[in-house]
């Protein structure tokens, strides 16, 4: 068994585009891993059911079959506690916490992985003891003796687990619960190990974790589960609502809350909100299950949250762009890199086009707001979050200009996080950050473009895909047109969603080789006569260059005959 999984991780390696010396340490510390998981497989000490197979030979799912490994990977119950403050302990399984390190090494994540970033430090840690695989049963039997042990007065401990509480009752992983909450129990012995147990019905296993708290002093709060990608709601939400009430417990419909949120959603939406399969999440889904859970304890009038819910960061959770908006005039967002924004305040320095947005723009008719940020990609722009307070900030009737490009194509794993794959399928492929080791889903560059148009939609407003500006270079005598790489890609975009596009990289261009172009002379007597238009490279631009792209705008604008194009000022 040791020969052939060692033979699959040496092939797998050879994939990998890490240097020889690199290659050696992965393969020798998964190796190691792997004797380690073989001999506890050996002892026969939990289920020796197969490694689930998820396309990657180095990935261990997190389930009892490798709890040692699982528990070394997992805080030590209480082991994050600052002084007297409380900490915020995490009941579930996969949902809440994926992998056996929780990185998304799989692409998959649990949503208690992001808890602790919207949670203020200095009144609370998070302890995400979530484990996957677990039942409410199994959770119980073999990892919350450690946590009760933990518990101290004013802890809290949230509790939001029941995806795999069906299956044999004494055989496998034998993580059955009996089904509803009362009060019968069944009398197994687990055929593989010989041991007994007494089996309790799903409220029964609730009450015992909640009277458990209550003796350490700590409050439980019951969350129902996470949605499937179908948003069906499982019968365990209302089970844990009729226990919460007869407990006098807060609960939290999650499964509703964030199904009803989806619902808005498109299908597509949907879809990648959840990784290879209709349970698990993607970083994106998990993020949102995250902000949705606690802006759904931070809106509760539950008493009993009352302290918890001040050390929630609520203004963090959904941030939007601030907007003085005015009665009947929409806003119109600007979006983008350097070129869109830059310095823009040296009459003799760099300017982005969105700095010149009232030149063509009637003010007195609609607000220009420019969000775009230098050397940001699609990738990075949604990473750091600027895309989401566009998102948040967005009315019906509103629109959004959406370029990127400069920033897009280059490394998918340096420290700077922002290339995407080439392209516009809907692809998406795990890497490994070179600055920590995270591990990172990336998408392609088309997809990006694709989740903004479609964000946009969702919430009313107008998405008009503009294409990047035109470099100062002249090859052949003539500048440079992009148009059989992000030229192609903006247009298999526009032709997939729909959206209005408005070409500006060949407008632009076409008024630049009218006024420059020259087959007689070399490209750098040509940047000679163009370099006005450009400062300090050949990317961005002076003031008159960044007015000149603006007019670019507002000329395609006019030419699809937009509906933005009603706010422009007379020519």
């Amino acid at each position: 068994m040791i020969l052939l999984l060692t033979l699959q991780l040496k092939t797998y390696l050879k994939k990998l585009s890490y240097n020889y010396q690199m290659k050696k340490q992965i393969f020798l510390l998964i190796s190691v891993a792997l004797i380690a998981s073989v001999c506890t497989f050996a002892q026969g000490k939990f289920d020796d059911l197969p490694i689930p197979d998820d396309g990657e030979p180095a990935i261990v799912d997190n389930t009892p079959d490798h709890l040692k490994e699982a528990k070394m990977a997992r805080p030590v119950p209480g082991s994050t506690r600052v002084g007297n403050n409380p900490v915020l302990f995490l009941i579930g399984n996969s949902t809440m916490r994926n992998g056996v390190a929780g990185n998304g090494k799989n692409g998959q994540w649990g949503w208690g992985f992001f808890v602790d970033k919207y949670m203020n430090a200095e009144k609370i840690s998070v302890e995400n003891q979530a484990l996957g695989g677990m039942s409410t049963r199994t959770f119980y039997t073999k990892l919350w003796g450690d946590i009760r042990a933990a518990l101290r007065p004013g802890d809290y401990v949230l509790i939001s687990i029941g995806h795999n509480d069906g299956g044999p009752f004494d055989e496998g992983r034998a993580r059955a619960v009996i089904k509803g909450i009362g009060n019968d129990s069944l009398e197994v012995t687990i055929k593989k190990t010989g041991e007994h147990e007494v089996v309790y019905s799903y409220g029964g296993y609730l009450r015992r974790y909640i009277a458990e708290c209550r003796e350490a002093g700590a409050k439980p709060i019951l969350m129902s589960l996470t949605p499937r990608h179908t948003l069906a709601v499982k019968i365990q939400s209302q089970w844990a609502a009729q226990v919460a009430s007869e407990e006098g417990v807060p609960y939290i419909d999650l499964n509703q809350i964030a199904s009803d949120k989806m619902q808005k959603f498109s299908q597509r939406k949907v879809d990648y909100m959840f990784f290879k399969d209709d349970i698990h999440l993607s970083a994106l889904g998990a993020e949102f299950i995250c902000k949705t859970a606690l802006q759904a304890i931070a809106d509760s009038k539950d008493p009993i949250l009352a302290e918890f819910q001040s050390m929630i960061k609520t203004d963090e959770l959904f941030p939007a762009t601030e907007v003085k908006r005015q009665e009947g005039k929409p806003v119109v967002f600007i979006t983008g890199d350097s070129t869109v924004k830059n310095k823009d305040r040296d009459s003799d320095g760099m300017w982005g086009m969105g700095s010149q947005a009232y030149t063509v723009f009637d003010s007195t008719r609609i607000t220009c707001v420019n969000e775009a940020k230098a050397g940001r990609s699609v990738r990075s722009f949604l990473r750091e979050g600027r895309w989401d307070k566009v998102y948040n900030a967005l009315r019906p009737g509103d629109f959004v200009l959406i370029q990127f490009g400069h920033n897009d194509v280059c490394s998918l794993t340096d420290k700077k996080e922002r290339g995407s794959i080439v392209g516009t399928a809907d692809t998406c492929n795990i890497y490994q950050m070179e600055t920590d080791g995270r591990y990172v889903v990336v998408y392609s560059f088309g997809w990006y473009l694709k989740k903004f148009i479609d964000d946009v939609r969702e919430k009313g407003a107008t998405p008009i895909l503009v294409s990047l500006t035109p470099r100062n270079e002249w090859p052949g005598g003539k500048i440079e047109r992009r148009n059989d790489s992000y030229g192609k890609w903006y247009r298999e975009v526009q032709q997939e969603t729909g959206v209005e596009f408005v070409d500006l990289h060949n407008i632009s261009a076409d008024f630049l080789d009218e006024k420059f172009a020259d087959p007689n002379a070399t490209p750098e007597q040509i940047k000679e006569k163009s370099n006005a238009y450009f400062k300090q490279d050949h990317t961005h631009t002076s003031l008159i260059g960044a007015r000149m792209n603006v007019q670019s705008l507002a000329k395609g604008l006019r030419a699809n005959k937009s509906e933005l194009a009603k706010y422009l000022l007379d020519e």
